[in-house]
């Protein structure tokens, strides 16, 4: 009751060079637009084509489509504050943004998880893939995702929410995060901490653990493949998809799986880059579009475009 109440908070951003601030700007913008344009491309095309309506796409789409979602909670808000060079940001926006990140991202581990399952069903058990894989259990899959990120992840961003906040109210972020949140709350964190870590460390590592599962059998069946040449393009395409799925665990785990959530250190703003730009830019482009069914749906849509 007497401490000052907070109205808004101050995102100190990526930078606090002015012209480092343009320069990222631009280049960030190109980023978003590449997300937006690679993202939007593959819903396009795997609705258009009629190739491309099999469960492996189907769960494409949706990954694109959660990742334009993403993106858009926290990127137009950065590329605001380096444009204009502010950077206050109010209580109701800066909640918002929190809690849509979380459970976004949230979704994005579930479907990177489910992808890997269906390319082991896919690559392993290929007779029975149409058995497995139907239509009713895809979209089964899909909407247990989203489910289940509201009952991992929405409680303890909505406790986080309820809390009171004090000064200081700089946070050394480009994003509202948990650790800033945290630092500036007046009460006790311990237990909301803990309930965290815990919903943490149910979606990260035990996403975590159906990826590994998932690219071992996958990895042990390319290696039975009799051609090399075979091998070799399974490989180039698994090894893409295990760059992804690196930068991003490695770098979430590194920086939620921790006893104490509070940090604000320039350090957690690199990590936190990693997983919230510079995956959601390399996944449409390989995930998809390195895809050379996709590349021929793509030459046959635009021969029809402008013939």
């Amino acid at each position: 009751m007497n401490h000052t109440s907070v109205v808004e908070f101050i995102l100190l951003g990526l930078t606090n060079n002015r012209h480092l601030q343009i320069i990222l700007f631009g280049v960030l913008l190109v980023v978003f637009l590449l997300i937006l344009l690679g993202n939007l491309t593959v819903i396009t095309i795997t609705l258009v084509d009629r190739n491309l309506q099999t469960p492996m796409y189907f769960f494409l789409r949706n990954f694109s489509l959660l990742e334009i979602y993403f993106t858009s909670t926290f990127m137009p808000r950065t590329l605001y504050s380096l444009l204009l060079n502010k950077k206050a940001i109010s209580l109701p926006a800066c909640f918002i943004q929190f809690l849509s990140f979380f459970y976004l991202g949230t979704c994005v581990f579930f479907h990177v998880a489910m992808m890997s399952f269906d390319r082991y069903v896919a690559i392993c058990r290929p007779l029975h893939y149409s058995t497995i894989m139907n239509v009713r259990f895809c979209i089964q899959l899909v909407v247990a995702s989203w489910v289940a990120a509201v009952f991992l992840m929405v409680p303890p961003t909505a406790m986080i929410i309820q809390l009171p906040f004090c000064g200081p109210n700089v946070m050394n972020h480009f994003y509202c995060d948990i650790a800033p949140l945290l630092q500036f709350s007046c009460a006790d964190t311990q237990r909301i901490e803990l309930i965290f870590l815990t919903s943490v460390i149910l979606i990260i590592p035990g996403t975590l653990i159906v990826n590994i599962i998932s690219y071992s059998y996958i990895i042990s069946t390319i290696l039975r493949i009799p051609s090399s040449t075979g091998r070799k393009k399974a490989f180039s395409t698994c090894s893409a998809h295990l760059l992804v799925v690196t930068i991003l665990y490695s770098s979430a785990i590194f920086r939620y799986i921790r006893p104490s959530q509070k940090g604000g250190w320039d350090f957690d703003k690199i990590v936190s880059f990693l997983y919230s730009v510079v995956t959601q830019l390399f996944n449409p482009y390989i995930y998809t579009l390195r895809n050379n069914q996709v590349k021929k749906a793509l030459r046959d849509l635009f021969s029809r475009a402008f013939s």
